[in-house]
């Protein structure tokens, strides 16, 4: 079959590679219908993550169950199903405690697994589950191919940024602001209204992103960064800040904007891949302002999310502005890397 390799910074193949096979009983080959690239891709692309060998990537997909192992209850060939971004049983103590990314039996997509076998990257034609029954979730039918790209943001960045509001503990009647305007930071916006907030802003430069926030929920936009947006934010909301900031880039600056935008007393919630060096402590303390977020555990949140895809009454999908074959896996990389497009969505 054909898959994804990176072989170092802006060098993106497809190549040939073995196809898999079922290994552990409790395993699942499962067709790819469609996945994607994620901004996270990008520090490896970009070399802020330095790649020491070939490797598979991608890690958000949604498919076709095509073969299943002889342990596998709940889930049966032909199924379509939706993948988080990573494996997990969802039968462990953390996985029972909502942290399901900390399995203790789970890993990457793109990785040796800790059953002895290989757990295919998202990136391919072909991906093989470890633990099918706790990793994938089935959709009730099969979806119309309109469905399909909020399908696939359930995988990653729907429930990155319904995490991020979460974390934040976005209330009813609250007022929200969000920095980052990539995929999750707009995912982050139907989670803002979803959970009721009153006002949400959408901390935006780029004119066609600002238009997708305005679709998903946003209320205001503010183009400033820095000290001058933190004021603008501080201004909008009684001199004090906003009650929740979610967080979804996760370099310094970023962070360090969204701890100065929240109100004394206020949350941060935060699900940016940390790329940058550590935020002082003390504006948190002086202020009272929490933190919580982390890598998100999405695959707790796809039966919640599920329904309201597939009925409309939120359209995630709309973050996909650009679909391209995954024999242009390497074009797609670079689109979103010049940001020509929020995220790109891969046919195999």
């Amino acid at each position: 079959m054909r898959a994804t390799v990176i072989y170092g910074e802006r060098d993106i193949r497809l190549e040939e590679v073995p196809d898999p096979i079922l290994s552990t009983g409790g395993d699942a080959i499962v067709r790819v219908v469609a996945a994607c690239v994620c901004g996270s891709d990008l520090w490896p692309y970009r070399g802020v993550q330095p790649t020491t060998e070939p490797h598979r990537i991608g890690h958000e997909f949604v498919g076709v169950v095509e073969e299943i192992g002889a342990d596998v209850t709940t889930i049966k060939v032909g199924d379509f199903v939706i993948a988080p971004f990573y494996d997990c049983d969802n039968t462990c103590i953390n996985c029972r405690n909502g942290v399901s990314t900390s399995c203790l039996h789970g890993g990457w997509w793109g990785a040796d697994d800790r059953l002895g076998g290989f757990a295919d990257g998202a990136q391919g034609e072909r991906v093989r589950v470890p633990h099918a029954d706790g990793s994938l979730v089935a959709t009730p039918a099969m979806p119309t191919d309109a469905q399909i790209p909020g399908l696939l943001t359930l995988a990653d960045v729907m429930g990155t940024g319904h995490h991020a509001a979460v974390s934040a503990g976005v209330t009813a009647g609250s007022t929200v602001v969000v920095v980052g305007d990539g995929a999750v930071g707009l995912c982050a916006i139907i989670a803002a209204k979803r959970l009721g907030a009153s006002r949400i802003v959408a901390m935006s430069r780029h004119a066609s992103r600002q238009v997708v926030a305005r679709e998903f929920g946003a209320t205001d936009i503010v183009e400033e960064r820095g000290a001058e947006g933190v004021a603008k934010i501080r201004e909008m909301f009684d001199g004090i800040g906003a009650d929740f900031v979610l967080e979804c880039v996760g370099t310094k600056e970023s962070m360090e904007q969204a701890v100065a935008s929240a109100r004394p007393g206020g949350m941060v919630g935060y699900v940016g891949v940390p790329t940058g060096g550590p935020i002082a402590m003390q504006p948190l303390f002086g202020r009272n302002v929490g933190i919580n977020g982390g890598v998100a555990s999405v695959r707790g949140y796809i039966e919640e999310l599920l329904p309201e895809v597939l009925s409309g009454s939120i359209n995630p999908g709309r973050v996909f502005d650009l679909e391209l074959p995954l024999a242009d896996v390497a074009e797609a990389y670079a689109a979103m890397d010049e940001r020509r497009a929020i995220k790109v969505l891969l046919r195999p």
